[in-house]
């Protein structure tokens, strides 16, 4: 049976690579765990559309993946900045090599359509919003249409990054009928509600929205040096080098690159897939390989000639989260014996063999001034689980565990959700199940493909997830998230976490925050109340594992997903 299994293993990889173009003597493959949802700089929502999406567009600002230095991109320099009174003004100048597709230049004219994009009711942009709403407004030069001003509600230091840290967008292909050009920045930082009726920003909001502006190729050309060339659903999608890139020929700009000729992104869900198919040296790069696995990688000379190993301290962390819409999960001495059963130390050891840190919340311990070390992570404690459970009003009987709730006698069930091929997600789940055995509590584990994971978590219909989350350690905005406005239907905050003060601290590190000592006050309280509500509960901060063939150079190996920039890859002489 073992055999047949994985001949068809063999077949499917056979045949998924065999229905590609010919591979380029400069191609890069990459294996994608999930096929993305959307490659749209505005909505994507999830680490494979980013890193793809990278490779077609750029922001004002970014990470230089060689230094894990902010530094400028679209901008020719990091912004000017001059405080005055309550509003801080940063003023930015496009490079001027920079380019669309179409040859013609980015200038502030799309920054200023972006803006609109980002922050315009009526479109889908949950998760970016809240990142520019400190934004109230942008002048353009006059004399240089490459130059602008923004002007920002306050002052904090990662306002700098922030204000860079998008994906501009070009007018002139999103917006050919000029629908937002009526609209001023201006006009979108007050009260949106008469906007909701505005008839060209409602039929601008039905073409946006389509799928299409996700999945086009037409549509997905920004000013970065790749373009989408082939997206063949559920098995690859391949970008293509742009003949004379300008970045390319930009002097002083060694962070700006587009060198592999072609960059394959292979769809492969399954761990044990990808790495049947790296040892048959038909990927290139394979990253979260599971620490076991890892390890006897480095134990093989004979796939040690070809490729090299690299485990960097990675700004993501797995978490659980709870629905705390649901009766059973309402009183938080509930949620905190259920994060006593979670276990994360045996994860680290089973699932992670110490390639893992423990962490009281979305903040990395390795960021010393702002993780709240007065917390101690929530370790296996059947005894605290049974005394929170009594103390919620559940009472132990033979079965189970009991509790009338409006009315009803009902026992305490977890039905455990997980993407689909994650050896992470499955051993928490699976841990979880043996230790809420130990107090007979029954938990159901059930994996699930991504995007019926994803839908069922928008819609509230679940009782526990297993997901993970990737940052960084120059921003914190964790205000989709957590903040009580964005836990609708459809919004990122899943669980329905939220207080009176976790809101107010949300919305005053977003905008009013002028140091870096208060900064640090408001996460650490921040991490406090996650930790006491315990709907969202970190687990561990994780260290990447990637494998890469050894005739590539300039990888640029970072703790910053995706942990290595494809776009510098270049080719080993002789290999």
């Amino acid at each position: 049976m073992r055999k047949i299994s994985l001949a068809f293993i063999c077949c499917i990889l056979f045949f998924t690579f065999c229905s590609q173009p010919e591979r380029a003597p400069e191609e890069v493959r990459v294996r994608l765990e999930i096929d993305p949802d959307n490659l749209s700089p505005v909505s994507y929502n999830n680490g494979a559309a980013l890193q793809i999406i990278n490779l077609l567009f750029q922001s004002l600002l970014s990470a230089d993946l060689g230094t894990d230095e902010i530094k400028p991109f679209l901008a020719a320099e990091m912004p000017g900045i001059v405080q005055q009174d309550s509003i801080t003004l940063f003023t930015y100048t496009i490079r001027e090599e920079a380019t669309w597709s179409n040859g013609s230049p980015v200038t502030a004219r799309d920054v200023t359509f972006t803006l609109k994009v980002l922050k315009a009711p009526l479109l889908n942009n949950e998760s970016m919003k809240p990142q520019v709403e400190f934004i109230k407004d942008i002048r353009v030069d006059e004399q240089n249409d490459r130059q602008f001003t923004l002007v920002c509600a306050g002052f904090a230091p990662e306002m700098e990054l922030l204000t860079g840290d998008y994906f501009i967008l070009p007018a002139y292909l999103y917006d050919p009928e000029n629908l937002l050009l009526h609209l001023r920045v201006a006009d979108l930082s007050t009260d949106l509600s008469e906007l909701e009726n505005d008839e060209k920003l409602k039929a601008f909001a039905v073409k946006f929205n389509s799928p299409t502006f996700g999945r086009e190729p037409k549509l997905l050309q920004g000013s970065a040096g790749y373009t989408l060339e082939n997206w063949t659903n559920g098995q690859y999608l391949t970008l293509v080098r742009k003949k004379d890139w300008w970045g390319n020929t930009t002097s002083n700009t060694q962070h700006l690159t587009a060198i592999p000729e072609r960059i394959s992104f292979q769809v492969i869900p399954d761990i044990t897939t990808s790495l049947l198919a790296l040892k048959n040296r038909q990927l290139d790069v394979l990253e979260n390989i599971p620490a076991a696995e890892f390890n006897q990688l480095k134990q093989d000379k004979s796939f040690l000639q070809d490729y090299a190993l690299h485990a960097p301290d990675a700004y993501e962390f797995i978490y659980a989260g709870l629905n705390t819409r649901l009766p059973k999960f309402s009183d938080k001495r509930t949620r905190q014996a259920i994060a006593y059963l979670l276990d994360a130390d045996n994860l680290i050891k089973v699932s992670q063999q110490g390639y893992a840190t423990p962490t009281v919340g979305p903040i990395p311990p390795s960021v010393d001034q702002f993780y709240n070390t007065s917390l101690t992570p929530y370790r296996f404690s059947a005894n605290k689980a049974t005394a929170l459970l009594k103390k919620a009003g559940w009472q132990q009987e033979q079965n189970g565990w009991y509790k009338t709730i409006n009315g009803r006698k009902e026992q305490l069930t977890i039905e455990a959700n997980y993407r689909a091929g994650n050896t992470s997600y499955e051993n928490a789940a699976i841990v979880l199940q043996q230790n809420a055995a130990k107090l007979n509590i029954p938990v159901t584990v059930q994996s699930m493909e991504n995007s019926l994971l994803s839908e069922k978590l928008k819609q509230h219909d679940f009782d526990l997830y297993f997901r993970s989350l990737s940052g960084n350690p120059f921003v914190f905005n964790f205000k989709p998230l957590f903040h009580s406005a964005y836990a609708v239907s459809g919004g990122l905050n899943y669980t329905g976490f939220g207080t009176p003060e976790s809101d107010q601290i949300l919305d005053q590190i977003n905008s009013t925050v002028s140091s870096e000592a208060e900064k640090a006050k408001l996460l650490k309280r921040l991490q406090e109340i996650l930790y006491e509500e315990a709907a969202f509960i970190s687990l561990y901060y994780q260290k990447d594992r990637l494998a890469v063939h050894r005739r590539f150079g300039n990888l640029k190996v970072s703790g910053l997903k995706p942990n290595y920039d494809v776009s510098a890859f270049t080719l080993k002489e002789g290999k």
